[in-house]
């Protein structure tokens, strides 16, 4: 007897046992042949399968057609409805909630949007999404992989057993997705690929995934996001209100493995650094922390700039939620927080995004577009909608669901040039002969675009190198539309001249001046970060000129100069302590130099300068306006003293600021100032409190109505050996 035409054939079975098929969803679950009702499943391990309804009644037993557990048979229903089994072997019953008994959770307006590169909650659909559906609880899981043969979740769920939930691909996105009922949130899972020649790929984690195992573990976790409970509504609701420009904006960029440790080995938890780090920054007076890249990475000593899921803080310091916690508990402390977020490349491990599919699927094929040599990395292909939605809805994602305020995007400059670290042969020209890839530039206007007009309040900050114009220039007049820029230029002309012996940096004194001519040409901030303490370069304080003494007091004065310079300011942890060691993320900082009185010093001095600079409006409020900014002295390079006046372009207090960058105290020295009468000495970096010889001008000078050097008035002061002053004028 002929079998009936609903039967399976012998090959497609042997294709769902071994792990094969397609298209599962055509052949698995519930599915009508004329008048007749059929179903199908794959239960590993059953020896028989019974069919029951919703309610609990049983629709009889259905054939066990394959050995491997593939069962087939007719269900007397009219109508498709919901159903479950009940398996049973030797060891005993089990029900059985069956994942192609269940609808797509996706919908055609995703396809739409997705396809179209403008869905910008992507994150609300793609990954890994405990909910319920259809009368069921589970997860639903949904992948891009649009060249895989076969696409497979495999993970807690399912004994890590690819065969058990191969995915429905929505041919329209390349999307593959699944709803599992019983996946519960905290269960590991990866996706098993099978490339278009039916290969099997390495095991893939999740480009989505919101949290992952501790390293040197790979696999995602499922968890929820949207669920974090925030107490930061007055906080961001004040931040909507603020100009960011126009406010002080002091930050302290923090590698959380190694700000401190536990018995100077383990990792303190999300929670224990809230409790910590964040009572310490408020007591130096930042208004920022930036972290370095919290995103997953494997490898510790890349410090996170080599993430595998952007998607995910990384679990070395807890769950997503503990995350959530730490930054509400800045918040309420009135501290922002920014992320440093690496959309320029991304590492090669073959459970990350490199030939996720068996294609370059978020890289480029050609290695001289898709390979960073500097780095030994792939290079997002920032041209292919996929790939730059999959980046833009990360910005979003950070800034949305964790409340982040700001993105700073490292290495842009390696983005905007094709060419960039590549010698002539090396890399391919953009559509008009030129080096800049004008698709890097489009993705981040785009992202600049959106992540300012999604939440007001927040900044995003390149780290930009070059002369690249219009950085954080408005896209809407060709800029790239960052709040700002870090000022490498200042960094490295500063650093030189303080290597330099006193004695020398007459012949060098416009290595201060220049950087004026543009200090207004960008929105600035002022780095001195974790780059310029590692791979040998030294500590800050191991890299000024002279002895001991003179390498402090040279530290306070140029710390006390940057902050009194038109730009905002970041200091990278540790170096308010002045060590004389380089940093490395392997340990904790050296705590211990604060029970010694020059190191104490330095930091009551980074303390001081943050407060004055948050509470007088003159030394922030035109950070980035020339209006904020006057020379009094830009010329004496004979004593190597640099002296200017910051105003705060509202008539408010002024602020004259005086370096003397020699180990000889200049007394009745001829200071040039903008108004005469009282200028008060607010702030001294060579007072004694700070470790410094204590020599100054008796708490203010005043200044005489006599012009000088084209300005209105004049004091005779006196300038401590290697100091910087603040004087604000009392009229």
């Amino acid at each position: 007897m002929a079998d009936p035409e609903w039967t399976t054939s012998g090959a497609e079975i042997e294709a769902i046992v071994a792990g094969r098929h397609g298209e599962p969803f055509r052949l698995l679950g519930l599915h009508q042949h004329g008048k007749t009702w059929v179903v199908r499943a794959f239960v590993p391990g059953a020896l028989s399968l019974e069919v029951l309804t919703t309610a609990g009644k049983s629709l009889g037993m259905i054939e066990r057609r394959h050995d491997a557990g593939f069962f087939e048979g007719k269900v007397a229903i009219k109508t498709r409805q919901p159903l479950s089994y009940i398996a049973a072997n030797g060891g005993g019953r089990w029900t059985v909630a069956d994942a192609y008994l269940i609808g797509p959770v996706l919908g055609p307006l995703d396809d739409y949007y997705i396809g179209e590169g403008n869905h910008l909650r992507l994150y609300d659909k793609l990954g890994a999404h405990p909910l319920a559906h259809e009368g069921h609880e589970g997860v639903h899981f949904a992948v891009w992989a649009p060249n895989a043969s076969r696409v497979s979740v495999v993970g807690d769920f399912n004994g890590w057993d690819g065969r058990r939930h191969v995915m429905r691909k929505r041919l329209d996105t390349g999307i593959w997705e699944i709803f599992i009922p019983g996946a519960t949130e905290g269960q590991g899972y990866k996706y098993e690929l099978l490339d278009a020649q039916g290969n099997l790929l390495p095991l893939k984690s999740d480009p989505f995934g919101f949290a992952s195992e501790l390293r040197p573990k790979t696999a995602s976790r499922v968890a929820r996001t949207d669920h974090f409970i925030w107490n930061d509504a007055t906080y961001l609701g004040k931040r909507k209100t603020v100009d960011q420009r126009r406010a002080p904006m002091s930050i302290y960029e923090v590698h959380l493995g190694s700000w401190r440790r536990k018995n100077d080995i383990d990792f303190l938890s999300y929670d224990e650094l809230a409790d910590s780090l964040i009572p310490y920054a408020i007591d130096l007076g930042y208004t920022h922390l930036e972290l370095l890249p919290v995103t997953e990475h494997p490898f510790d000593p890349s410090w996170g700039y080599q993430p595998t899921g952007l998607y995910a803080p990384t679990s070395r310091f807890g769950d997503p939620a503990g995350f959530a916690r730490f930054i509400d508990k800045a918040h309420l402390a009135g501290l922002g927080v920014i992320l440093d977020w690496v959309p320029a490349h991304f590492p090669t491990d073959e459970h990350g995004l490199a030939r996720f599919d068996g294609t370059a699927l978020y890289e480029h094929a050609d290695p001289r577009q898709g390979y960073h040599p500097d780095w030994n990395t792939a290079i997002y292909n920032f041209g292919r909608r996929e790939v730059a939605s999959f980046l833009l809805n990360n910005a979003l994602f950070w800034l949305e669901r964790y409340h982040i305020d700001g993105l700073r995007v490292d290495a842009v400059a390696s983005m905007l040039y094709l060419d960039y670290s590549r010698k002539e042969g090396e890399w391919i020209p953009n559509q008009h002969g030129g080096r800049e890839n004008l698709e890097a530039i489009s993705f981040l206007q785009r992202t600049n675009y959106e992540a300012y007009g999604q939440n007001p309040g927040a900044v995003t900050i390149a780290e930009e190198s070059t002369a690249f114009p219009g950085v954080s220039k408005p896209t809407s007049t060709g800029g790239l539309g960052f709040g700002f820029k870090w000022n490498m230029g200042f960094m490295h002309d500063t650093l030189e001249y303080l290597k330099r012996e006193p004695i020398y940096r007459k012949h060098h004194h416009n290595e201060l001046t220049f950087g004026l001519l543009y200090a207004f040409s960008e929105n600035f901030v002022l780095p001195l970060s974790h780059d310029e303490v590692v791979h040998g370069k030294g500590s800050l304080l191991a890299k000024m000129s002279g002895d001991d003494w003179q390498k402090f007091a040279t530290l306070r004065a140029y710390y006390a100069f940057m902050w009194g310079y038109p730009g905002k300011k970041l200091l990278f942890m540790g170096q308010e302590m002045a060590p004389w060691t380089e940093w490395s993320e392997a340990r904790s900082l050296d705590w211990h130099l604060l029970d010694h009185t020059p190191h104490k010093g330095v930091q009551s001095l980074v303390r001081d300068l943050n407060h004055s600079y948050r509470n007088i409006p003159a030394l922030h409020a035109r950070d980035c306006e020339p209006e904020g900014f006057e020379w009094l002295v830009a010329d004496d390079h004979e004593n190597s003293v640099f002296a200017w006046a910051r105003h705060s372009g509202e008539g408010g207090t002024i602020v004259a600021v005086v370096t003397n960058f020699t180990p000889v105290p200049r007394e009745n020295y001829t200071l040039p100032l903008p108004a005469a009468g009282l200028w008060r000495e607010i702030l001294n970096s060579d007072a004694s409190v700070y470790g410094g010889s204590g020599m100054g001008n008796m708490g203010g000078v005043t200044a005489r109505a006599e012009p000088s050097h084209g300005k209105p008035a004049q004091a005779t002061v006196t300038l401590p050996p290697l100091a910087t002053l603040y004087f604000a004028f009392e009229p």
